[in-house]
């Protein structure tokens, strides 16, 4: 009897990925989902557009994290959603971009499935496709790269510390996430394993929304660039010769 007591009285989890920040990127069953909410776990990342989206009956719960400002450690965060569909909630968590593309999502699941707390996984557009698609670069293009790779400029033991030989490779596009504070330390070693100072790089500032700025420049003057402009986080590196079609391909903002 306890235990058919317990099975009704557990809710469920929505890992939802809620795109790089133009509320019209959500998809419908992102939108659905949030919409039927009680509780809602949101990040710094999500926009104010799609906050207003969750319904006002719902428990709105900001969980968000700036470099070295947390609003909650990351295993607290993953026991409160446990807690909370304990408690027979429908809990959406509401991740900017997609949940498991460096979104934490994996750790907050693993934690669900130790407190066997049933979950879905509802994917986002994520940083690199939105910023980049707004902001008019193509990640792959057969004339420029033929593959691309995601990479996060700040690791968990907080270094920029990447596998750099690697990355210095042709036809190849890079995107780093996160990668604005360590800016001056990854040019400077691209450049020391051998990529050319003038490859071209876009730093793709609030990509998505009203609010977004484009940089482009070169790899030896990006930095530069981007103290002379005041670039600010949230904000994207792109680097690879598609950037050199950013100038003829922008489009937001435009028409």
């Amino acid at each position: 009897m306890y235990e058919w007591i317990v099975e009704i009285m557990t809710g469920k989890v929505y890992l939802i990925g809620a795109g790089p920040g133009d509320p019209e990127l959500l998809t419908l069953k992102a939108y659905r989902l949030l919409k039927m909410a009680d509780v809602v776990l949101y990040d710094r990342l999500v926009g104010k557009d799609i906050i207003a989206l969750i319904p006002e009956t719902a428990e709105k719960m900001y969980v968000g994290k700036a470099k070295s400002m947390h609003s909650l450690p990351q295993e607290e965060i993953n026991s409160l959603l446990a807690a909370k569909a304990k408690e027979g909630n429908m809990v959406v968590r509401l991740k900017g971009g997609d949940p498991f593309i460096f979104g934490r999502g994996g750790e907050e699941l693993e934690e669900l499935i130790e407190e066997e707390v049933p979950f879905e996984v509802v994917p986002g557009v994520t940083a690199a496709a939105g910023c980049a698609a707004y902001a008019g670069i193509p990640l792959t293009h057969r004339d420029y790269a033929q593959s691309v790779r995601f990479l996060t400029g700040h690791l968990k033991d907080g270094t920029t510390e990447l596998p750099w030989e690697e990355l210095v490779h042709p036809a190849q596009t890079l995107v780093i996430y996160m990668g604005l504070t360590g800016l001056k330390d990854i040019s400077a070693s691209l450049i020391r394993f051998g990529m050319k100072p003038s490859m071209p790089v876009a730093i793709v500032e609030k990509g998505t929304t009203s609010e977004q700025r484009v940089f482009t420049s070169t790899m030896e003057d990006i930095y530069d660039v981007a103290t002379k402009n005041e670039a600010k986080s949230p904000a994207l590196l792109i680097i690879g010769e598609v950037v050199t079609l950013q100038k003829k391909l922008e489009w937001y903002g435009k028409y």
